[in-house]
Order: C-alpha cells, then structure tokens, then sequence
C-alpha cells in the first residue's frame, strides 16, 4: 500500500478527464481502508470506486483512496433461493455475469452498467424496470469516525428513484464496502416489459427467454445505443429521467400532446430525458471535443481533450433549454466533483 502524490486519474474515470489527485492510494482490504484513516486523519478524503459516474472538473486536492477490494460468494442458501456477496472493488457488470453463471435470477436486466458494486446501492442504480432495491439484502459500510462496520438494510437505505440515504443524509460518513444480494435459484421472474427487450428477443426468434437471454438482450441494445468509455469517454446517462406529479405534467401534456412518459405511481410519471434532450436538438450536437452522443441524448461524450468543465458547460446548456422549451427541471445524475 503506497500513497503517491500529484497522482494522473485519467485512467480512473470513464469519461477520460485528465486531472490529478494531490494524494492517491489504492486499498485491497477493510484493514488497508482502515490503515489509510489511521495513519493520515487529518487529511481530506476523496472516495474513488470505479469513476464511471462523476465528471472531474477540477484536480482533486485531497487524498484519494481508491477501493480495489475485490471477491464474490455466496453468504446463504435455499432450495429456490441464494444469497451473493460482492466486495465494493468488483465490477458491477462482471459480478452480473458471474451471478448469471450460476443461474441465479434478479440482475440480468442491470447487465452492461459500467462502475462498480460498491456504488450501486448509492445511486440506487437500475435499467429496464429493475433497480438494485429489488434484490438488495444489506450492504456492509465502514463509519468513517471510529473505523467501525456498520450493516445496512434495504429499509435502511430508503431507496428512491437513483436515491438513497448514502446521498444524503449520511453523504460522506460512510465507505461501503460489501453487498449483499438476494437472487433466485429457480421459478425466475422475467422482466421483458421495458424498453426494446422484447423486440431485441423477437428479432432473435427467442419466445420463451431465460435470464441468461435476457442478459444478452439487455447488453446488446446498451451496445447499440451507448458509446464504449474506452473508445469514447462517457459516464452513461448523464440526467435522471424527471419524475413529475401528474398534475404539474397535464398543463405540460398539453401543450406537448406527444411528449412520452411512464407512470411510476398513481399520483406520478415519468418523462424520457432523452426525448426531451433530443427534441431540443442536441442529439449529435459537438462543442469542441464535448458533445452529445449521435445515439442516445442522455450521454454527454468527451470526444478526446475536453475538460471537465467544458462537458459541465454543455450539461448547463442542455437544461437550461429544456427548462425554457418545456418547463421541466432536469437534474444530472453523475456527480459533479
């Protein structure tokens, strides 16, 4: 474990900003996390998981300590049920894939979501009708005061729409470390219902698909649609999809009688940031090396030397747009540092 100082991020986050961390260390376990507190606790601290959803504006001027504490079990197990642990530093999309191996059901429809398991839970992540609250057990955090674990529950962590308690009211007070999910062995439940799955199965003659299926499915369309961060930096999507109580969006409605939307609840809906993106005309758009992507409008791209700041600048002209174009407020989803 060495800390390195004035150290290059350019291969720690996904849109490939080049910015610098003052201090950096890389921790393989709870006990190299806890030695880091220890022996530096006067220093501020940054917290680096897999750098798929920020956008580095700036050099970080703090100690960065990047969580590569890596491993995947099975904690408990049923006859039709299990439940996995994955260790924060494992990437997200080959913990899915490893679940998938062993035919276990619940996180096929999240396949392809770039990051890590450790920051899932944060961000509540989900795509095509399934978030992480459906499967999530508990999540083990270390108390970044007295360097103690603290179990979290799925109630505990007050799960909203790409929300939870780790944003909020203990943003910063905790480093979560494990996740605990619970996945089906048998009677798997399909979820096919959102988005293009079912044309991605039919286009492939598949009528009665297995998880496994809808896992290739899932990843194929994300391939269609989202650029590779290492062939194109990105973060994903870049906005949440706005959730607007239904009588705020009929005066909307409207006025924009084709405007798309979902209801999430009996009083709610939710509207398509990227339609709204798109139908301001910034699908495709480029400002330099910043820009929108050509296939979907939610992903901001750095199309090689575009700074930070230089995409924040485009995320402000996006929503300042559409809030003049349709009265809607769209909120960014990657954490701006």
């Amino acid at each position: 474990m060495q800390v390195h100082k004035n150290y290059p991020l350019l291969s720690y986050n996904t849109f490939g900003i080049e910015a610098q961390a003052k201090q950096f260390v890389s921790v393989e376990s709870v006990d190299e996390l806890r030695q880091v507190f220890e022996h530096y606790p006067a220093a501020q601290k940054f917290i680096l998981g897999g750098g798929s959803n920020m956008l580095l504006t700036k050099d970080i001027d703090a100690l960065v300590i990047h969580l590569n504490l890596k491993g995947k079990e099975v904690v408990t197990e049923t006859e039709n049920e299990v439940v996995v642990r994955g260790m924060a530093g494992e990437n997200w999309h080959e913990f899915v894939l490893w679940t998938l191996d062993q035919n276990y059901g619940g996180l096929e429809n999240m396949s392809l979501i770039p990051g890590n398991v450790g920051t899932t839970p944060v961000q509540n992540i989900g795509a095509y009708g399934k978030e992480i609250k459906d499967n999530f057990v508990s999540c083990m955090a270390l108390d970044r005061k007295n360097l103690a674990l603290v179990s979290f529950s799925n109630a505990d962590c007050e799960f909203g729409y790409r929300e939870s308690i780790f944003k909020h009211k203990v943003k910063d007070q905790y480093i979560i470390v494990s996740v605990d999910f619970r996945l089906s062995k048998t009677n798997h439940i399909i979820h096919t219902g959102y988005g293009d799955i079912q044309a991605e199965l039919a286009s492939n003659q598949i009528t009665n698909p297995s998880i496994q299926d809808v896992s290739k499915a899932v990843i194929a369309i994300r391939q269609s649609k989202l650029p590779d961060p290492k062939v194109l930096g990105n973060s994903g999507s870049f906005f949440k999809n706005p959730i607007l109580t239904k009588a705020a969006f009929a005066p909307i409605h409207a006025k924009f009688p084709e405007m798309k939307f979902f209801e999430v609840s009996p009083t709610e809906v939710k509207v398509p940031a990227g339609w709204l993106i798109e139908q301001c005309g910034f699908k495709g758009q480029r400002f330099g090396d910043a820009g929108i992507h050509k296939n979907q409008a939610l992903v901001l791209v750095n199309y090689g030397q575009a700074t930070g700041q230089e995409i924040l600048d485009v995320a402000h002209a996006i929503q300042a747009k559409v809030l003049e174009t349709f009265g809607i407020a769209i909120e960014a989803e990657v954490n701006i540092i």
